[in-house]
């Protein structure tokens, strides 16, 4: 079964998500900017998600996290939550 893990921001609007992906491209912090900006719990960990399968998250989601690659912010990614930054961090098959 393959296993994910990822961290991700959670915002309210596709501008603010460029936004922040903006920053990170620049060199800001992935985490900092979750704990500052997310509208998910999992800011206060920097966005961290843990490990999940395929099923366990959002359609939109998965289909990000199970098939793009490793290490680089995805997004935004608009699910039924709001507008997501998403980065994988580990998969395995």
């Amino acid at each position: 079964m393959t296993i994910a893990a990822a961290r991700h921001i959670l915002v309210e609007t596709q501008e603010k998500c460029e936004d922040i992906k903006t920053q990170i491209e620049a060199g800001a912090d992935f985490a900092e900017l979750a704990k500052e900006h997310s509208k998910c719990p999992s800011g206060q960990q920097g966005g961290g998600l843990g490990e999940f399968s395929p099923g366990q998250m959002v359609k939109e989601f998965d289909g990000v996290v199970f098939s793009e690659d490793l290490g680089k912010v995805h997004g935004p990614i608009r699910t039924q939550f709001g507008f997501h930054l998403i980065e994988i961090t580990s998969r395995t098959e």
